[in-house]
């Protein structure tokens, strides 16, 4: 088809020059899909039964590490903060009386000293010393396993309160929550939200196990996500399974991709690719590429205002730019914006 140097169909054309670019050769393809990093899941469990006063965060949700999630009132802290207070109580009791037997012992060795005192006062000053620091340690044990107490339900011992607040423990995104203002809650093992971290994600595939040697821990890989097609996310293997599936005869092989922008979501459908090797082959934008049924078109330059259309073999599609297995060559000039219009002619 010719067009006029003036025409205005020429002016709504793009013309670029077939270029070549670097495609994989791929060794291993399986399918799979993607799943959450399973060392970045939290499971949000109560420390102590109680009645659930606040909810602070919704499903979906963006939480940082320490910040509150839930409020609870629970008698086993005001039980945990009586005991602390009583130890506490007896932890003074202990120090004074120490004090007291350091000062009668030290006051009777004096007055053995000058005669004024028999050894056997001042062996019972002693023994009654002794008494005084058991005591002392036994309260300071006790005191410091009812302030363990307290840190692991997350109480201050000075702001008492019969409150908890249970703090993420990580950051992330709240993904299920099973918890509402009122309720009493008596399962402490029974997580109330999920939290993960999607900042990186796991691509899980099955690979035919007579492909597996090709595959190695700690090596780079490419994973195709449906749901953008033609994108390619680089991929890193973390796990390969130790055994081999005896009814699909294959081996799980987890990738970890980063997913700053938490585009890459669980369960979405993947494909995993392992290559060594690369070629160049001649390549165009997708949207020089004219699909009708199972044919596809691009259209050449010939001269000034003359094109071809050119039945064309595509390979994978890769960013935006689709690989020419035959038709075109490196230099040829094809149409990239405007090949559907020139498709109506």
């Amino acid at each position: 088809m010719t067009f006029a140097p003036d025409s205005p169909q020429l002016r709504e054309l793009r013309i670029e020059s077939v270029k070549l670019k670097e495609f994989p050769v791929a060794e291993v393809v399986a399918p799979g899909k993607l799943e959450l990093n399973p060392h970045r899941i939290s499971r949000v469990l109560l420390p102590a039964s109680g009645r659930v006063r606040r909810v602070l965060v919704g499903l979906g949700d963006t939480v940082i590490e320490g910040q509150p999630l839930v409020v609870l009132e629970s008698r086993e802290v005001a039980e945990a903060l009586a005991a602390w207070r009583q130890l506490q109580a007896q932890l003074r009791q202990a120090s004074a009386a120490l004090w007291k037997a350091e000062k009668d012992l030290e006051r009777l060795r004096d007055l053995y000293q000058h005669r004024a005192a028999a050894l056997k006062d001042v062996l019972a000053a002693e023994s009654e010393l002794a008494n005084a620091r058991a005591a002392l340690e036994q309260a300071e044990a006790g005191s410091g396993e009812a302030r363990h107490r307290l840190d692991l339900l997350g109480v201050n011992p000075e702001q008492p309160a019969a409150e908890i607040t249970v703090r993420a423990p990580i950051s992330g995104k709240v993904l299920e929550l099973s918890v509402a203002p009122g309720e009493y809650r008596s399962d402490t093992a029974t997580p109330v939200m999920v939290i993960a971290d999607l900042s990186t994600i796991w691509a899980t595939s099955q690979v035919p196990e007579d492909q597996i040697r090709l595959i190695h821990a700690g090596e780079q890989v490419e994973i195709l996500v449906n749901a953008y097609p033609g994108e390619v996310f680089q991929g890193r293997v973390r796990r390969i399974a130790d055994v081999v599936d005896p009814q699909s005869r294959t081996v799980k092989v987890q990738a970890e991709i980063t997913n700053p922008g938490g585009r890459l979501r669980p369960e979405m459908f993947c494909t995993i690719r392992h290559t060594h090797a690369r070629r160049l082959l001649p390549a165009v934008p997708a949207s020089a590429l004219v699909r009708r049924g199972e044919q596809t078109w691009a259209f050449v330059e010939r001269g000034t205002g003359r094109f071809e259309r050119v039945l064309v073999e595509c390979g994978e599609a890769r960013n935006g730019m689709v690989a020419i297995l035959d038709g075109l060559q490196a230099g040829d000039r094809v149409v990239t914006r405007g090949a559907a219009l020139l498709a109506a002619f």
